[in-house]
């Protein structure tokens, strides 16, 4: 038996938006996408995922740091296991698998007599190129994609936990609880936000959870206004009557009754704000506000490329990956809203 059933109105928002095919294989590609950079040290990273030494198996690439001479070589610090690899070749009995992009994003690889920035090697394994420091490209777009993916969906909740209680209150009660929060919003809403972001950046070096805070203390605004018209009409409808003619308290009621009434609402917006909070973390890193050298970022990468245009290969692949990724947030957006639009399900009598 099922641990829990959806209503019947549900399952037909759900068969809606399965219908509209371009909506939902981007959100099935998206998932994947998000998915494959939470574990992209599997696949990106210096680490080797498996390394059979003198009958020993290791595993480096979630475990602790292996020193080199532990397989034979002559330093102390970290294997070098693209070295390895090479050393290991004409050993039958010893072998190392290295991840398909052999590189982390951090590290740099330069060569004797060139500078970076190197263009895209099939040889090297930089498939997209390296930046100026000679990071490698690819890996700086998928642990940037993860770093921006992460950095939007902590937003999301954080903001939308803020503005649908707030909204949902205002709606509810009304009267001067309504007024006085309708006067700090418009207080809020006209303070500028880059000027603040210039001030902390000027005062400290801001760090992932600085940025989300500075940002959901001023971007919880946006959703409070549509939660606070729409609990104003749902609390005026038959079944919130109901409910408090049988002594239910008001929290009850706004939580239990009007929120899961207003949902379609919420997620309808999902989509859109998380393709905000990654052009949001995208422009501050790109004007020099945002995550400090050298986390992997679409905004640093965007940078470099831009003052160095005759590296094509690193502005094309932050553009072309960004409009990938954008896209297909906006077609899920679009078919999250045609899927539950409430007209398309109510009935007039």
């Amino acid at each position: 038996m099922a641990l829990f059933r959806l209503d019947p109105l549900t399952r037909k928002k759900i068969q809606r938006f399965k219908s509209i095919r371009r909506g939902y294989y981007s959100f099935v590609l998206f998932v994947i996408l998000v998915l494959l950079a939470t574990f992209a040290e599997l696949w990106v990273n210096s680490r080797a995922l498996v390394v059979h030494y003198n009958g020993e198996w290791y595993f480096p690439t979630y475990g602790a740091v292996i020193p080199g001479r532990t397989f034979g070589l002559d330093y102390d610090y970290e294997t070098n296991y693209r070295d390895l690899k090479k050393r290991f070749s004409k050993d039958p009995d010893n072998f190392v698998i290295l991840p398909p992009i052999p590189y982390n994003a951090y590290e740099n690889d330069l060569r004797d007599g060139e500078y970076p920035p190197f263009p895209p090697s099939l040889e090297d394994r930089h498939y997209l190129g390296t930046d100026t420091t000679g990071r490698d490209v690819a890996a700086r777009l998928i642990y940037g994609f993860r770093t921006a993916i992460y950095f939007s969906l902590i937003l999301l909740f954080a903001s939308y936990l803020i503005g649908v209680s707030i909204g949902a209150a205002m709606g509810y009660f009304g009267g001067l609880f309504d007024l006085l929060f309708q006067r700090v919003i418009e207080i809020w809403t006209n303070i500028p936000f880059l000027y603040v972001i210039m001030i902390v950046s000027s005062i400290m070096i801001p760090n992932f959870m600085t940025l989300i805070l500075i940002i959901v203390f001023f971007g919880w605004t946006g959703m409070t206004w549509y939660m606070r018209t729409v609990t104003y009409k749902e609390k005026a409808r038959e079944y919130v009557m109901a409910a408090r003619a049988l002594g239910a308290s008001n929290s009850r009621i706004i939580f239990q009754h009007i929120l899961p009434n207003t949902v379609s609402i919420i997620v309808t917006f999902v989509p859109f704000s998380v393709a905000n909070g990654i052009i949001a973390l995208t422009s501050l890193d790109y004007l020099g506000f945002g995550l400090p050298p050298p986390t992997p970022s679409w905004g640093e990468l965007l940078a470099q490329g831009s003052s160095n245009l005759e590296a094509l290969w690193i502005v094309s692949s932050v553009v072309i990956t960004m409009t990938v990724i954008l896209v297909m947030v906006t077609f899920v957006g679009e078919a999250i809203r045609e899927a539950f639009d409430p007209k398309k399900y109510t009935t007039y009598e």
